[in-house]
């Protein structure tokens, strides 16, 4: 149901609120990915999610809501930080993991006594929720594992035949995940980076820190410790062909990956390359896609999983990525990619 022109199809929205409404699966836009979205507090709804995606149980599924007061009536315990928060990032791309009260079943929760919640900035997943008269409980809508879905389109390549509509609003903004923070502890904790960075949540809470699980240094590996969050401890993203990280000065990387696909094509492998406009005229051989501008780390990250697909259509064997540590969300960008990468990296 295509809903990406303005006014928004209300007949649309009215349709896939019924479906919600009686229990159904209903994928649509929000300002990150697509969301595979069920009616949060209906288990079955929530163990439909689960089966459609192919996700394990263990990881809960985040609620979306269009007002403050809904995430006062599923939680207990609510920090001040909590409203704080909410006044400078909702609607955003910010979830909150808070203590849950009776109305969330662990069915949506994977089990936890704690629920992630957040506002989408996107009027279509706005208006669903209004129009529904329910909070949505959804996760990326694609096959688990997979590369999240920025266009309907990818929605339709993992899940056609599995859920009962899709809400195509076009490609999204932004194209990575929201930023999870725990606030169930006495400071902040980024269980998942996300557009919205560390420096601009100390900017309204103060003290902020990192799940140590999830901080990963120069070669692409952890401290070794366990991520708090349980969707941090899987597999995602990840495309079909063999994806490695090369990381380093730009004409070390450049030559470094020309060698290798020179290499793996002489073993008759198709080799794709994830480069910048800048860079992609410097590469010999193999399928190469420019990925964004260093200059823009946003269209970096609108551009990421679109990249990945592309390369499943394209199949290729092996990919090569350079590195992209950009200033304000290259923590998320490379989070999403060395985990895609199964943190196989190359540095030079």
């Amino acid at each position: 149901m295509d809903v990406s022109e303005e006014p928004i199809n209300i007949e649309f929205i009215r349709e896939a609120s019924e479906i919600l409404k009686n229990g159904g699966l209903v994928a649509f836009p929000t300002e990150t990915v697509y969301g595979l979205g069920g009616d949060a507090t209906d288990k079955e709804a929530s163990r439909k999610i689960y089966q459609a995606k192919g996700r394990p149980s263990d990881n809960p599924l985040i609620v979306h809501i269009a007002k403050f007061e809904q995430l006062e009536q599923i939680t207990t315990d609510l920090p001040e930080t909590a409203k704080k928060l909410a006044d400078a990032f909702w609607p955003g791309p910010l979830t909150m993991v808070c203590n849950k009260n009776e109305v969330i079943p662990y069915e949506t929760t994977g089990g936890l006594d704690t629920v992630a919640v957040r506002m989408p900035n996107n009027p279509v997943a706005l208006a669903l929720i209004e129009e529904s008269g329910c909070m949505i409980a959804a996760p990326s809508a694609n096959t688990s594992g997979r590369p999240s879905p920025t266009k309907a389109s990818h929605v339709y390549e993992d899940l056609s035949g599995k859920i009962e509509a899709i809400l195509d609003g076009g490609p999204v903004d932004i194209g990575l995940e929201s930023t999870i923070v725990d606030l169930t502890e006495d400071i902040v904790t980024i269980l998942r980076p996300g557009y919205i960075n560390m420096d601009m949540l100390k900017e309204v809470v103060g003290e902020v820190r990192m799940d140590p699980g999830i901080v990963y240094n120069d070669k692409g590996t952890t401290s070794g410790a366990k991520p708090k969050a349980p969707g941090m401890r899987y597999k995602h993203y990840a495309p079909k062909g063999d994806l490695t990280i090369v990381s380093g000065e730009e004409n070390k990387v450049v030559s470094t990956i020309n060698k290798l696909t020179a290499d793996k094509r002489a073993e008759g492998k198709k080799v794709g390359i994830i480069a910048t406009s800048a860079t992609a005229g410097r590469y010999e051989q193999g399928e190469v896609l420019i990925i964004g501008d260093r200059e823009d780390e946003q269209s970096i990250a609108h551009n990421l999983y679109d990249i990945l697909r592309q390369f499943d259509e394209l199949d290729v064997d092996i990919i090569y990525s350079e590195s992209f540590a950009t200033p304000k969300i290259g923590q998320a960008i490379m989070n999403r990619l060395l985990k895609a990468a199964g943190q196989k990296t190359i540095e030079v």
